[in-house]
């Protein structure tokens, strides 16, 4: 089985550090390290004073053993302001139900310690407490590892190889590549013979985001991230707040009915059913 997946920045968590993921031997994950994609998918530092706004677009491409291809296509709009807070916007077309196109929308209030995913086909905005990732330690690279050995992760991972890659630029601005390459030998993981995985990060030098990743793991496929249409100028500030209009919610999000923080499940009561405060100008 053979998956495709080109990006450009996630959510569903839509590419902070995301895509910032050594390749994983032997644990059952995605070429991405099985915490999706997108710019929203994992903790990430704070990067205020390097506003700027883009364009996730993933795409996943699935060969089945007999040939026959299964392809997906994923964007998201990405912005971030001043201040490090971070939007994204994602436009789901539902396939069986019939349903009408909406957005979901996740808003990361650094500044205000608040999280916010708003449901356009409900209108509703589910808010839960944000908690402000720390900065990465002095000398770490986009992969969370540390320049020229890899750091940790990859110590416990002797068979991963970290390359430092020329700066250079990528999809406008200026970035600077890591290459993890993983050898997994014969019979780690009930493997006949070796597996050869290997993962190119380029990280952006002012916005400090990936901008480019490209993965290939036999086990799932090839993939790549691009983050497109990039515009360094600082966003409207109402996209940093939930628009008049929207009920409020306390806890979970849209995607999960019934469950704990969803809509109708633990954590996802009412707010006092109150409409959102107008959004600021």
């Amino acid at each position: 089985m053979k998956k495709l997946i080109l990006t450009s920045c996630f959510l569903l968590v839509p590419a902070f550090a995301l895509f910032a993921q050594t390749p994983r031997g032997g644990d059952g994950r995605g070429p991405m390290g099985g915490r999706g994609m997108g710019m929203m998918g994992g903790p990430q530092a704070v990067v205020p004073g390097a506003p700027y706004s883009g364009t996730e677009v993933v795409q996943t491409q699935e060969t089945l053993a007999d040939g026959n291809i299964i392809t997906h296509n994923r964007q998201l709009n990405i912005y971030r302001d001043s201040q490090g807070r971070v939007r994204t916007e994602e436009t789901i077309t539902p396939r069986a139900s019939g349903k009408q196109p909406y957005t979901i929308t996740t808003i990361l209030d650094f500044v205000g310690g608040h999280r916010y995913v708003l449901d356009s086909s409900t209108m509703t905005a589910y808010e839960s407490p944000l908690h402000t990732p720390h900065a990465p330690p002095a000398g770490a690279t986009a992969s969370g590892g540390r320049r020229g050995g890899g750091g940790e992760a990859n110590a416990a991972r002797p068979n991963v190889v970290t390359t430092k890659l020329a700066q250079q630029p990528v999809n406008g601005v200026i970035a600077t590549g890591t290459q993890h390459s993983e050898s997994i030998p014969a019979g780690t993981i009930g493997n006949a013979r070796p597996i050869q995985t290997s993962r190119q990060i380029w990280q952006s030098v002012e916005l400090k985001v990936p901008v480019k990743i490209v993965s290939t793991d036999p086990r799932f496929g090839s993939s790549q991230m691009d983050l497109t249409n990039i515009v360094q100028a600082e966003p409207s500030a109402a996209l940093f707040v939930v628009p008049a209009g929207y009920t409020l919610k306390t806890g979970g999000g849209p995607g999960r009915p019934g469950g704990p923080g969803g809509p109708g499940g633990p954590g996802g009561m009412m707010r006092g059913a109150r409409p959102a405060p107008p959004a600021q100008q």
